[in-house]
């Protein structure tokens, strides 16, 4: 037995030892690649970005130098897709910890009239290269009032007293860490059990080894000796100096004019670990001010949300208090003489206007609620973070599609119980909460994507990943959500505690109008996302990573209560003054945050995209805005609708009225 059970121990470690030294405690998708001195490192090169216009474009649309295997498209997920990656080869190359200086790399043709009117463009344009290392993009440091900044990438050229000049020769520094195999054995073995363990990767171990943990640039122009560059090949050595001063710049670009590209490299160790490598990119300017102000914003929403809540819970218990207290006969009496939401007891489960229509959007607001529940908790634990790209996009659309189930299922109960156990037309109602969102963000896309198809730009989506979307919807999303409408048919409706009168009874006239009390009622729950709201747009519209998922999973979980709270009260203050009508109240209650959200996004085009240049590039962020808001809009508005739907079903349960 006590052999049987070594051997089960030993048997766990291995596989433990198997599992860690594959994938160690890093997340798919990022784990770290070994280097021996002398190996080559090949730089990748992503779309030029700019935020003057949020249009990229395919590194090789500008006359930079190709590789001699030619252009290459690296493997890319759906969410890289989508979010306009396209990340190729280049033809700059390294030796590990190998020193080079003075690597001519080609001499472009000379320039013709469209070439050199499309380059001057890109700079006046603003246009970022986007050069990686072992998925590092390369970080740039400037320095401005005694601080020093970073960057991303670095760009196509300058212009100067107009006059264009080109960042012709690059200088790069890559940080690389000995190499550290994880290894369970090494940790936890002792004695026998390690000789009895086999060491994975033993070879390997014993040879030096690096890890690359920092790459940085500096772009620099230069003005070549075009002259004596006509006979040097790809990699051989510049005949002289190349003094690389980032402040200073000399190759201007002439039509007619061919250009010359070379880079240097150095490799520095450094004390930084494989896993904290992002933390130069995570560390940007502002960081502070992004943890205090989210932490002020939560502690002040919180506050009042408690104050909201407290103040709600005690005007309806005493008002269901003083009600038990009395005896049989002045219960009786009391209701003869009902006033406030008791008199509307016959109404207040009357169908709302279009019922079907209300279903669809709060099975769509599960959906998508649901969806960034998953998928901020899973990007909180850290499996999206920013060096798996697209890895966020696409378990966006997994989840989605997974919770189509949740959203039939909701949309087709919540249809019967408000038909009163109806079951014709189930199948009507799932079908169209399988196609209202899915529609419309398909009709927007395409949209806009017909205006990048036409800048020819690489954050256009392809014909075929147009067709994989839509088969990934009708085979995947619209079954689902069917599946799920099948099971909300076959569940027992919710029944309601009182009946409703076959006459509707007249609203009283109001002092002011509802719907006005309703938008407002969306102040509240944007206080609890403007601050995030502000960094959120930052890391899509001016290209900063976004990676505090954590604070985010907070918010969204407070917005969830204050969007509940807002729409209970507004729930009772229309019931109090006999308005019954709260099915489309309660939803746009806490819906009409997103109208908020809207006037935010064309504050922050206004104020803080001043540069965005050209319609094209404001209808796509207006485009954008506007699907983010129906989203927002379905999402919030299900939490209204729901919380409100169970305070009025115990509120009238709780108390007894004839």
């Amino acid at each position: 037995m006590r052999s049987s059970m070594d051997r089960f121990v030993i048997l766990m470690v291995a596989l433990l030892s198997v599992i860690q030294s594959g994938f160690g405690f890093y997340l798919p998708g990022s784990y770290p690649h070994k280097y021996e001195v002398g190996d080559y490192l090949n730089v990748k090169v992503n779309s030029l970005t700019s935020i003057e216009t949020e249009l990229p474009f395919t590194y090789y649309s500008l006359p930079f130098c190709q590789p001699s295997e030619g252009i290459k498209d690296s493997a890319e997920n759906l969410g890289e897709l989508l979010m306009g990656d396209r990340i190729e080869n280049s033809p700059y190359r390294f030796k590990m910890f190998k020193n080079e200086s003075e690597i001519f790399l080609c001499q472009t043709e000379k320039l013709s009239a469209d070439t050199f009117k499309l380059l001057k463009k890109r700079i006046d344009e603003m246009y970022q290269v986007n050069p990686m290392l072992d998925n590092l993009p390369a970080i740039r440091y400037t320095k401005k009032d005694g601080y020093v900044l970073r960057w991303t990438g670095y760009p196509v050229g300058i212009k100067v007293q107009d006059v264009y000049y080109v960042f012709n020769h690059l200088k790069f520094k890559v940080l690389v860490h000995k190499y550290e195999e994880a290894n369970v054995a090494r940790v936890m073995g002792t004695g026998d059990a390690a000789e009895v363990i086999p060491t994975i990767g033993k070879k390997d171990s014993e040879t030096l080894g690096y890890m690359v943990v920092g790459f940085e640039v500096v772009p620099c122009s230069f003005a070549h000796n075009v002259d004596s560059t006509n006979k040097l090949k790809m990699y051989e050595r510049y005949t002289t100096p190349i003094k690389c001063d980032s402040t200073s710049v000399s190759m201007s670009v002439k039509e007619g004019q061919s250009i010359v590209f070379s880079y240097e490299v150095s490799f520095e160790e450094s004390d930084i670990k494989w896993p904290s490598r992002w933390d130069a990119y995570l560390k940007m300017e502002g960081s502070k001010v992004h943890w205090f102000s989210i932490l002020n914003s939560l502690m002040v929403i919180t506050f009042l949300a408690g104050i909201v809540l407290v103040i709600f819970l005690r005007t309806v218990r005493r008002d269901l208090t003083r009600y038990e207290e009395l005896d049989k006969e002045a219960q009786a009496q009391m209701n003869e003489e009902l006033s406030g939401w008791k008199l509307v007891v016959g109404d207040v489960f009357r169908a709302p206007s279009n019922p079907s229509l209300l279903c669809v959007m709060v099975g769509d607001g599960v959906q998508i609620l649901g969806m960034a529940v998953v998928t901020i908790l899973f990007a909180a634990l850290g499996f999206m973070s920013p060096a798996s790209r697209g890895t966020l996009i696409t378990g966006m659309l997994f989840f989605y599609m997974i919770l189509g189930i949740a959203a039939g299922y909701v949309a087709v109960r919540l249809w019967r119980t408000i038909g009163c156990g109806e079951h014709r037309g189930w199948m009507s109602v799932a079908w169209k909460a399988a196609c209202f969102f899915p529609g419309i963000a398909f009709l927007i896309l395409t949209t806009l994507n017909f205006l990048l198809w036409g800048s020819h730009s690489t954050g256009a989506i392809p014909f075929s990943l147009f067709v994989i979307l839509i088969l990934l919807w009708f085979c995947i999303s619209v079954p689902l959500t069917l599946i799920g409408g099948y099971f909300g048919a076959k569940a027992a409706p919710i029944e309601f505690p009182v009946r409703t009168n076959q006459i509707p009874r007249e609203i009283p006239a109001q002092k002011y109008p509802s719907w006005l009390l309703v938008l407002g009622a969306g102040t509240l729950p944007f206080g609890t996302l403007f601050i995030e709201l502000f960094f959120i747009m930052s890391s899509i519209w001016m290209g900063r990573v976004y990676y505090v998922f954590g604070f985010l999973l907070v918010v969204l979980i407070l917005l969830v209560v204050v969007c509940a709270e807002v729409s209970l009260v507004l729930t009772y203050m229309h019931l109090c003054v006999e308005d019954y009508k709260w099915w489309w109240k309660s939803f746009f209650a806490s819906g009409s945050v997103a109208i908020y959200i809207f006037i935010y996004s064309i504050n922050y085009l206004v104020f803080d995209l001043k540069s965005l240049s050209g319609p094209v590039s404001a209808t796509l962020y207006l485009g954008y805005s506007l699907f983010m808001v129906l989203a927002i809009m379905l999402a919030t508005g299900t939490i209204g609708v729901l919380s409100s739907f169970w305070f009025v079903h115990y509120l009238f349960s709780s108390v007894k009225l004839d």
